[in-house]
């Protein structure tokens, strides 16, 4: 009987106890990060309660488009003429945060004049986009999508509205606007308001004399007449009377279709949205200032029967 018991295997049981049960230690480290968390929020408020109006426009302007940093030049966003305080000691007239940046990274006058342009043409290319997006959504323009043409040129944002062979903008050998004429530029006069760059306008015709030729009235009267009337239809659209700074009669002296003068998309009003060189071209006559108004034309148009 003593020999069976001997060969009974032995089991040995532990119980392994946990303390927290389930929950071990988990709740110490959640405990961590949210403490961590809020010693971090309270900082932040700390931060936001002690910093002025100027260096919190500064951080929201570099955020939002940090190369404005080095671009605006002078006194920078920060800046402020205005009574509120915005960073310098003297609340009329304040450095600002911007100024502090241009001067601590030691940007030259060429570099910045290349960051001021090429944040004017994303500018006006933003313009450009918002006008394709209206001509998308609104019927009424939808339908002369074909006729409205809109590119970045060496001056700006140029808008050119083209005849077609059977839907002319303009009564025959006049400068009576039509109907649907109207509505295009009135929409587009809306829009113009968007930027707060000056335009200028051109009329242009195709190589078709007048019977009397150049000696009466003529292709350059006509075409001079035309910027004129569609001057008023932006202007009637709500564009801002100050914003024209130039209308010129070209006749057919820009050819848009250099090949057939005859074609239909010679006859055309040319609206830019100008950049900041064209426009000093323009309001001080500065011949040193290139600028081009014989970009080549939309080849896909020409090709339009």
């Amino acid at each position: 009987m003593a020999d069976d018991l001997s060969q009974r295997p032995i089991v040995i049981k532990r119980i392994k106890k946990v303390a927290g049960g389930h929950h071990g230690g988990a709740w110490k480290i959640a405990y961590a990060d949210f403490v961590t968390a809020m010693m971090a929020f309270f900082l932040l408020m700390w931060l936001l309660g002690s910093t002025t109006k100027a260096q919190l426009k500064g951080i929201s302007d570099y955020f939002k488009t940090p190369l404005k940093v080095a671009m605006s030049g002078g006194s920078g966003s920060g800046d402020a003429t205005s009574i509120i305080k915005g960073g310098g000691t003297d609340i009329t007239r304040q450095d600002g945060q911007e100024k502090k940046a241009i001067e601590e990274y030691k940007i030259d006058d060429k570099t910045r004049e290349i960051l001021r342009e090429r944040a004017e043409r994303m500018k006006l290319e933003g313009l450009k986009k918002r006008i394709e997006q209206a001509i998308e959504a609104n019927p009424a323009l939808k339908k002369f999508e074909n006729q409205l043409l809109l590119d970045i040129t060496t001056e700006g944002l140029r808008i050119q509205i083209v005849d077609e062979q059977n839907r002319p903008m303009f009564a025959l050998g006049k400068a009576e606007l039509q109907p649907y004429t109207k509505t295009i530029l009135r929409e587009i006069g809306k829009m113009l308001n968007d930027v707060s760059n000056k335009i200028s306008l051109s009329g242009h015709t195709d190589a078709k004399p007048f019977p009397a030729g150049d000696k009466g009235f003529s292709n350059w009267e006509l075409s001079a007449d035309r910027a004129n009337a569609s001057r008023r239809e932006l202007v009637a659209g709500g564009m801002d009377t100050e914003k024209v700074l130039k209308v010129v009669g070209l006749s057919s002296a820009v050819l848009f279709d250099k090949i057939d003068p005859l074609n239909p998309v010679n006859r055309r009003i040319s609206i830019v949205v100008l950049n900041e060189k064209a426009e000093k071209a323009v309001t001080m006559d500065n011949p040193s200032v290139d600028i081009d108004v014989q970009d080549e034309p939309d080849k896909e148009l020409l090709q339009t029967p």
